[in-house]
């Protein structure tokens, strides 16, 4: 099974989607399921994972929603008000569907840098396990000392790290600070990461994957290919990159990788990970 780990799905409005700017132009429309599975199909994807983009238990409704009507939408990365009360009935009410496969809160939106060691918002994360939910960790590069701490306080709690944790990509300097925030992350063997969003990180105004390569490398030898997993943040991706072209960066990044390795980071720890 290949699944595209990490994408996400939106019917536009102005009033929820206001961390779109002009930068956006391009993804401020509606993408839906039948905007993405002509592009699974077409690149030998048997399905894929919708990931929240609105911090409102509505949006993890309709997200749901679609998994239910769409069978090939394995699983959903909702969002539930985990500060408020350790997420309460709604965290309870969520977890009985059979396609909730984990919890996310955009992190680095958050004011305070600190945010991810907020007492309620960690008592909200310790009530997942029971639940078997993930917990997708979103930040930039500035929050991982942060969110090293914050995992060591959840020993026995699956995270997933998304997008390589947003490193600082230029053509003219490697991110060395980030490398060294998310080696240590990666220690802790109940973290995992996506091969994901890495374009958009991009500073250039091109990018190539001379430029990626290094923070793949990195990421390989920090969590090794069996916690791993393709993702293309899609619609995202398509500020910088086609589908295919983010496909076709990641076969030449496993290319090296034997047949069972190739296999775990397209789908086979999205399955065991998320428990799809």
């Amino acid at each position: 099974m290949k699944i595209d780990s990490h994408q996400h799905f939106w019917a536009i409005n102005d009033r929820d989607y206001v961390w779109m700017g002009e930068e956006h132009g391009l993804i401020k429309r509606d993408f839906l399921p039948g905007d993405l599975f002509p592009l699974l199909q077409a690149s030998g994807l048997n399905g894929c994972i919708a990931v929240q983009a609105r911090q409102m238990i509505e949006e993890t409704d309709w997200l749901l929603s679609l998994a239910a009507d769409c069978n090939w939408i394995r699983g959903v990365v909702g969002w539930v008000p985990l500060c408020e009360n350790a997420g309460g009935p709604i965290l309870e009410q969520f977890a009985a569907h059979p396609k909730l496969a984990g919890v996310r809160h955009v992190v680095h939106d958050e004011p305070d840098d600190n945010f991810i060691l907020r007492q309620d918002f960690n008592e909200g994360v310790s009530q997942l396990k029971k639940h078997g939910l993930t917990y997708d960790v979103l930040i930039f590069s500035r929050h991982l000392p942060q969110t090293i701490e914050f995992a060591d306080q959840h020993p026995d709690q699956t995270l997933v790290v998304d997008h390589i944790g947003k490193p600082v990509i230029k053509a003219d300097a490697f991110d060395e600070s980030w490398a060294t925030g998310i080696r240590e992350l990666a220690q802790r063997e109940h973290v995992a990461c996506k091969i994901s969003g890495m374009v958009t990180e991009v500073r250039n105004e091109t990018w190539d994957i001379g430029l990626l390569r290094p923070y793949f490398d990195t990421v390989l030898d920090a969590f090794g290919p069996s916690r791993l997993m393709f993702g293309s943040d899609w619609p995202v991706c398509l500020l910088r990159a086609e589908y295919s072209d983010w496909i076709g960066a990641l076969l030449q990044f496993l290319a090296s990788l034997s047949a069972d390795e190739q296999t775990a980071i397209w789908g086979g720890n999205a399955k065991r990970i998320y428990r799809l």
